[in-house]
């Protein structure tokens, strides 16, 4: 009857202690968040989980849909762990006995300026065999489902490519008399106009909506570089391509049935979570969008968002708490519509599948990434990724406490008209608080 009772006291004494831990919790989410006046009109949805209890510390509408923005990257981040491997696959090459033909894969770090080591250009530049091109699986558009339009010279939205070059962007700088272009092929491409002041710098570039011609204003005082996308093909690709190489490039063609004896490889690039690291502490977009392309062309052997995101929902992601609406692989969409459970389940399944220093080389902490300005006093006891687009924000991620807890959180606020800033600072101040009390 003692061993009874004391189970049964211990049980009582955890509850209420679980309890407690809720209510201090509210307390804090509402004066910090969810009472705010300026969130009045707003949709507020916070989780807290505790994945050595496997319960919920808190929930406040966190079964409830919200617009996720680069939250996306998170799904897209696992996914890209899970299957890309160790390093990317820059090319699947066949190689018949007088002829190469090269596959792309989807890779976004051929000629990319953040990867100074080209592996897969050594490799064709070593070639004395001829090297020929073979059409991708591409089932993709360039833009993906939801994108705004308007935002299509905005360096944040480059087109999507089964063989992406210098990152699918036209970066510019300096003066009208001596620009710099990278790629340099297109610098046939650019009006300069009429140029008033020949000491200033470039300001300005508009591409057409329709073409890659780009229209320069020059009213700088200081040199920076600029970045806009190009219309992307596999033509244009190839040229890029070619005048790097110094080669031609041929299609296959007959040549295929021609030849005996092939032989079939891969050549990688980079270092997976070299490239993952980047999306997450930058929000990369572009990188995001090539990374799912790149798990689907490998796993299913085509390139498309709505197979490889069709296929995940109904393998890795079939327990999820509340089927999400998932619309792209970097959050640009306004179509993604996801739950805090959701994030907290996919960060969950994170901590349990891949090892921890490996989420928190590629996470962002205190004071790094896009958390930079923020958490400056709290490197190694958060690992988080923000989401913005106009009129919703998104934080998800870890926290490891005084107590040495890790915390699994995600906090949602959409259809909000407050300041970012107001948000963002508020979402600080609450995440402080968990760090120092639990």
């Amino acid at each position: 009857m003692q061993k009874n009772t004391s189970i049964a006291f211990l049980v009582l004494s955890l509850w209420l202690s679980s309890c407690s831990v809720n209510r201090q919790i509210d307390k804090s989410a509402k004066k910090d968040i969810i009472e705010r006046t300026d969130l009045s009109s707003a949709h507020v949805g916070i989780s807290i989980y505790d994945p050595e209890t496997k319960k919920y510390l808190y929930n406040y509408d966190g079964d409830k849909y919200f617009i996720p923005a680069s939250n996306t990257k998170i799904i897209t981040c696992y996914a890209a762990m899970k299957y890309l491997g160790d390093s990317l696959v820059g090319l699947d090459v066949t190689e018949f006995n007088n002829f190469i033909i090269i596959n792309p894969t989807c890779d976004p770090t051929l000629l990319h300026p953040d990867f100074p080591n080209q592996p897969v250009i050594d490799f064709l530049q070593k070639q004395t065999k001829s090297l020929l091109y073979e059409s991708p699986s591409w089932k993709e558009n360039a833009y993906g489902s939801g994108w705004s339009w308007d935002d299509y010279n905005d360096d944040y939205m480059p087109e999507r490519s089964a063989m992406p070059v210098y990152g699918n962007v036209l970066s510019l700088s300096g003066k009208a008399e001596a620009l710099k272009a990278i790629p340099s092929m297109l610098l046939a491409d650019l009006n300069p106009g009429y140029v008033a002041d020949t000491t200033a710098f470039l300001s300005n570039v508009k591409r057409s909506f329709l073409s890659n011609k780009f229209n320069l204003a020059f009213k700088g005082t200081t040199e920076k570089f600029l970045q806009v996308p190009f219309i992307t093909s596999d033509t244009l690709a190839l040229n890029l391509l070619e005048d790097t190489l110094h080669k031609t490039i041929g299609q296959p063609g007959k040549f295929r049935s021609a030849q005996g004896g092939a032989k079939s490889y891969k050549i990688y690039s980079q270092p997976t979570d070299s490239l993952l690291k980047i999306m997450m502490h930058r929000s990369d977009n572009f990188f995001a969008e090539q990374s799912l392309l790149m798990v689907s062309n490998q796993l299913i052997g085509v390139m498309n968002d709505e197979s490889i995101i069709d296929t995940i929902l109904k393998s890795d992601l079939k327990d999820i708490p509340q089927k999400p609406r998932w619309a792209d692989g970097s959050g640009l969409s306004r179509y993604n519509l996801f739950t805090p459970q959701d994030f907290v389940f996919v960060l969950n399944k994170m901590r349990n599948e891949f090892e921890w220093k490996r989420i928190t080389t590629i996470f962002s902490t205190g004071g790094s990434g896009t958390l930079n300005a923020r958490y400056k006093n709290l490197e190694g006891e958060i690992y988080a990724k923000t989401g913005t687009l106009s009129n919703n924000l998104a934080l998800s991620g870890y926290v490891v406490t005084s107590k040495g807890k890790t915390l699994i959180f995600s906090m949602l606020v959409g259809n909000h008209t407050a300041a970012g800033v107001d948000i963002r600072n508020a979402m600080e101040q609450f995440l402080t608080g968990v760090i120092e009390k639990y």
